[in-house]
């Protein structure tokens, strides 16, 4: 039988894919607060027994939508760094793939801080939020670290701030260009906080001679 002309069928994405699908949109537009379990079985096209039986609760599901976005957040910043070599190059890295973040049209901040502020303490949504920190705050401490500075674990909290500060910006001042300040900002931090080059090594030859005798030294 001639296939040719055939349209291409798509295999049915798992009752997981499209609760997850269907999270990330929901959640991250609406809250996860605010955001019920029947939104999300009616956009996803699944029953409500399958939410239950893939995740338990929607806890879980809030859980898993902020692991999927961790993943892909740390993902994006580590493949911007690993396109550079050099140590100071690749801390830009992080805040220039931030900046492209910043500019994306759907942008409406930070997924973490949205969810945080809406849960409980204590619970398995404070722990995801913590481990992502965790991760963004390592990954700066440890590029940090390879630029030789002094005290890599301050360096890397202070870079954790201008990070978050221009989410926090980009968002309530409805303006991605405070990426440009950021930068600037981690610029200036950079200056100030690691070690400047030895003189030693940009003395240039002195061919002047001996000082003259004849001159009056002041004191």
């Amino acid at each position: 039988m001639d296939t040719t002309g055939a349209a291409t069928v798509e295999p049915r994405r798992s009752a997981r894919e499209r609760l997850l699908d269907a999270a990330d949109e929901l959640f991250y537009y609406g809250g996860v607060q605010t955001v019920g379990i029947d939104r999300i079985i009616e956009q996803a096209g699944v029953a409500k027994a399958s939410l239950y039986n893939t995740f338990g609760s929607k806890e879980e599901l809030v859980r898993a939508y902020l692991d999927a976005r961790h993943e892909r957040t740390t993902a994006r910043l580590t493949a911007a760094v690993e396109r550079h070599t050099d140590p100071v190059a690749r801390l830009f890295a992080v805040f220039d793939a931030q900046a492209e973040m910043l500019a994306q049209p759907n942008f409406r901040g930070c997924a973490f801080i949205s969810a945080s502020a809406e849960a409980p303490l204590g619970g398995m949504i404070e722990h995801a939020t913590d481990s992502y920190r965790s991760d963004i705050r390592g990954l700066l401490t440890r590029l940090a670290a390879d630029t030789a500075a002094p005290d890599p674990a301050t360096l890397g909290r202070q870079l954790h701030l201008i990070y978050d500060g221009a989410i926090l910006s980009a968002r309530m001042d409805r303006d991605p260009s405070i990426a440009v300040a950021a930068r600037a900002a981690v610029t200036a931090l950079l200056d100030a906080a690691l070690p400047s080059p030895d003189p030693r090594s940009t003395m240039t030859t002195d061919n002047s001679g001996p000082p003259d005798k004849t001159k009056k030294e002041h004191t």
